[in-house]
C-alpha cells in the first residue's frame, strides 16, 4: 500500500444538479463532491474503477481500494489500484491507494484507516467490492456458496460497519451506498450464491438505513446491469452497446451527494439508458371473516388473490 495526493485544479468534468421546487422556489442541489473524502471498494475495474473516477472529477479526494483479485475472488495485484488512482492524480485528482482485503474485518477497518491517516476523516462509502462463482444450483459446491457470500455480503457488512461506526464518531453524517445485484430480486440462472448474497445487502442496507438515520447517514443501493468482467458471458447482455459500468457511476454519484438529500434506504437498479427502483413487495392478501387459520384448500382456492399485486 502506498499513499500519494495531488491538488485538484479545477474539475474533470461539469457538476449536475437536480432542481427541487418548495412552494413558489427552486433551488439547484449540485452533485459536486468538493473536498468530500470516499472510499471506494472494489475500485479498480469494472464499475468500482468507473464510480471512483466520477467522485474524483466531481472534486472528491479518493481512497481507491482494491486486493487486485481475479473474478472468482483469487490473487492480488496491488497494482491494480494504484492504476486507477494514477489515472486521478494524472487528470488532476486527490487519491490514496488502499490494497487491504475487505473480506476480512481487519482488511475493512484498515480501508477506512487509510483515508483517515490520508485526509482526516471519511464522509462518503461506496461498497463495490464482489465477486462471482457461477454455477448451477445441483453443481454448486460449499466453497463457491462461501467465496461469494464472503466477497459480497460480507465485505459490505464489514466495509458499511467500519465506515458507518467512523462517521457517527465524526458527528457530520455521511453517505454510504452499496452494490448489490438484480438476481437478488429476480434470481439467476447459475447464480444462486450470488442471488443471495445481493438479497443480504438489500436486508443489510435497509436496516443500516433505519439504523443510522439518527446520525444523519444516508444508506441506499444501487443495483447495476452493466458489462464488467463479471458479467462478461450473461446472455442478456449480448448485443447490447450502451449497458456499460459508466452509466452507473452517475447513479452512484447520486446517492454519494448532496443530490441525495435525506432519501435513505432506497435500491435503484439501472441498465443503460433506464434508472427505476427495485423493491420488495407485500401482496394486499385475503383476509377470513371468521379469523381463522387458513386450510390448504381454502389457500388453493384463494392463490390468485393472494398473489395479485
Amino acid at each position: 500500500m502506498r499513499a500519494r495526493e495531488q491538488r485538484l485544479h479545477g474539475g474533470l468534468g461539469a457538476c449536475e444538479g437536480l432542481r427541487e421546487v418548495h412552494g413558489t422556489s427552486t433551488c439547484l442541489v449540485m452533485a459536486n463532491m468538493d473536498d468530500k473524502i470516499v472510499l471506494v471498494t472494489g475500485a479498480g475495474r469494472g464499475i468500482g474503477r468507473e464510480v471512483a473516477l466520477r467522485l474524483a472529477a466531481e472534486g472528491a479526494k479518493v481512497v481507491v481500494n482494491d486486493l487486485g483479485c481475479d473474478v472468482h475472488g483469487e490473487g492480488a495485484d496491488g497494482t491494480v489500484a494504484e492504476a486507477v488512482a494514477d489515472e486521478i492524480l494524472t487528470a488532476g485528482g486527490e487519491a490514496v491507494v488502499s490494497d487491504h482485503d475487505v473480506r476480512t474485518r481487519e482488511g475493512a477497518e484498515g480501508s477506512v484507516r487509510v483515508a483517515l491517516e490520508a485526509y482526516g476523516q471519511l464522509d462518503v462509502l461506496v461498497a463495490s467490492a464482489g465477486i462471482v462463482r457461477d454455477r448451477t444450483l445441483l453443481k454448486m459446491d460449499e466453497a463457491w456458496w462461501d467465496d461469494v457470500l464472503v466477497g459480497n455480503a460480507k465485505s459490505a457488512f464489514l466495509t458499511i460497519q467500519a465506515a458507518a461506526r467512523q462517521m457517527v464518531a465524526q458527528g457530520t453524517g455521511g453517505r454510504i451506498v452499496a452494490m448489490t445485484g438484480l438476481p437478488g430480486y429476480l434470481g439467476g440462472f447459475s447464480q444462486s450464491n450470488f442471488a443471495a448474497a445481493s438479497g443480504a445487502i438489500h436486508g443489510l442496507v435497509r436496516t443500516a438505513a433505519i439504523e443510522l438515520q439518527k446520525h444523519k447517514i444516508t444508506v441506499n443501493a444501487v443495483a447495476p446491469l452493466a458489462q464488467t468482467r463479471l458479467t462478461e458471458t450473461l446472455p442478456i447482455l449480448q448485443g447490447f452497446d450502451n449497458v456499460t459500468a459508466d452509466r452507473v457511476a452517475p447513479v452512484v454519484l447520486t446517492l454519494a451527494s448532496d443530490v441525495c438529500g435525506s432519501r435513505t434506504g432506497f435500491v435503484l437498479a439501472v441498465a443503460g439508458a433506464r434508472v427505476y427502483a427495485m423493491r420488495f413487495q407485500e401482496s394486499s392478501g385475503v383476509f377470513k371473516d371468521d379469523d381463522s387459520a387458513f386450510t390448504p384448500e381454502e389457500i388453493d382456492d384463494n392463490w390468485h388473490a393472494i398473489v395479485k399485486m
